[in-house]
């Protein structure tokens, strides 16, 4: 028996169909940071898919260490990487809590926050002066190829920033504001290079 809405299969013989998304991710890229000024992934190059093969990719930024403190930035593209310039509004708020138990807040992040502008902010402080410090970032990147609509993102967060407030979580979101597709992404510091780090790339079937 085969279970149909509004003239899909879903269920045949009492198996998924195969047009059905499961949220599977299938690994497309994994980069890995020494000393790197950024790391880039554009559609295209170096086997990375980043187009209309999947409505969602989620990029896991693992362990990722500056050579000295400095923000962790995020870039869009819209020309493979010739201009990391597409414009993105975006806001952003903060939990932090100090190992010592002295300080605990929950806020609204202004200075991460972004109107109409080409640099996101996705972690706040990375402590690039503490060797066992650094972040971890989830983002997940919506339909980047659709070409009627803004393209939206979600970012959460784990990292260690100083000494007095050392688990920092944020929380984002925003949209490219563009309609034309993004085929490109880029991570990199406010200042100085990448220590180390590994991002991996995936696509949502």
């Amino acid at each position: 028996m085969a279970v149909i809405s509004n003239g899909t299969t879903l269920i045949n013989a009492g198996a998924l169909d195969s047009g059905v998304a499961t949220g599977a991710l299938t690994h497309i890229k994994t980069l890995t940071a020494s000393s790197s000024s950024d790391l880039s992934f554009v559609h295209g190059a170096s086997g990375v898919v980043l187009d209309g093969t999947y409505k969602e990719y989620v990029f896991k930024l693992i362990n990722m260490h500056p050579a000295s403190s400095a923000k962790m930035n995020m870039f869009f593209s819209t020309d493979s990487g010739s201009n990391y310039n597409a414009t993105v509004t975006s806001s952003n708020f903060s939990a932090y809590h100090a190992e010592d138990d002295s300080a605990t807040s929950l806020y609204n992040e202004s200075d991460s926050d972004v109107a109409q502008g080409s640099t996101v902010p996705l972690i706040r402080n990375l402590g690039g002066d503490q060797a066992d410090s650094s972040g971890v970032v989830i983002m997940h990147l919506f339909n980047p190829a659709d070409t009627t609509f803004v393209k939206h993102f979600l970012t959460t967060d784990s990292y260690v920033y100083g000494s007095s407030y050392a688990a920092f979580s944020d929380r984002k979101a925003g949209y490219v504001n563009t309609t034309s597709a993004v085929n490109a992404v880029k991570f990199a510091m406010a200042s100085g290079n990448i220590d180390s780090g590994t991002i991996k790339l995936y696509g949502v079937s």
